[in-house]
């Protein structure tokens, strides 16, 4: 009795081992696929706002580091042309460095002659267009940094009619396979939403933290000029 208890306990070791041994994975790819044409086009079209934003994110970056980088001693040069009223050799000196900066003070630099106001007036309104430029397809991180998640949430809402709609369809009989579909669809869709939504969220607010800079770095250097045109002669 002894052996046969042992014999039937090996067994059973041997059949839960068999059990344990056998291993399902499932791959990101296969996890995609799994989800059905609703769940892989919403996944598609996430893709391209991924791609979209970070394009946007690195050419953006770019042209802002590009844009903030000017000559220490730009401003010193303006004011000693100015100074010596070398209208002309500032000009060409701001035309040489192409920067915001210097496009803003240029711009200033053709009003010397006019009030104070006009000039001032001048330096907004070129700034407002510098700042436009500098801002370039910024809102548009913005709005996929919100529109994704949604997007995301549509698959979910999407999965759920379509594991609703596979139980209402079983017969009485509840299977997880037949689920299986619909689940896939529902979770992968607000995974892949909510990533892209981090992704271009981040990079929205990083890009606005270094605009930020650029246009403090412009607005110093317009109150520095205009204090030297006011400065008394």
């Amino acid at each position: 009795m002894l052996s046969t208890l042992l014999q039937n306990t090996q067994e059973s070791t041997e059949v839960l081992t068999d059990g344990e041994s056998v291993e399902k994975t499932l791959s990101i790819i296969e996890l995609i696929s799994s989800g059905g044409v609703a769940g892989q086009v919403i996944i598609a079209v996430l893709f391209l706002l991924l791609v979209a934003a970070i394009y946007i994110y690195f050419e953006r970056i770019f042209a802002i580091k590009a844009a903030s980088q000017v000559d220490a001693n730009f401003m010193n040069q303006i004011k000693d042309h100015v100074s010596n009223g070398k209208i002309d050799s500032a000009q060409m000196l701001c035309a040489q460095q192409n920067s915001p900066v210097s496009r803003l003070i240029g711009k200033g630099i053709s009003r010397i002659g006019k009030p104070l106001a006009d000039i001032n007036t001048a330096l907004e309104n070129a700034g407002r267009l510098e700042i436009y430029g500098l801002e370039k397809n910024v809102s548009v991180l913005a709005t996929i940094s919100g529109a994704a998640p949604m997007i995301g949430f549509l698959g979910t809402v999407v999965g759920m009619i379509l594991a609703i709609f596979e139980l209402a369809n079983a017969g009485g009989t509840i299977q997880m396979d037949v689920l299986a579909s619909g689940l896939y669809t529902a979770m992968t869709t607000t995974v892949a939403g909510l990533i892209v939504g981090i992704v271009a969220y981040m990079a929205y607010n990083h890009l606005v933290v270094k605009t930020d800079k650029v246009v403090y770095q412009m607005e110093a250097n317009s109150l520095e000029f205009l204090d030297h045109l006011n400065e008394p002669t």
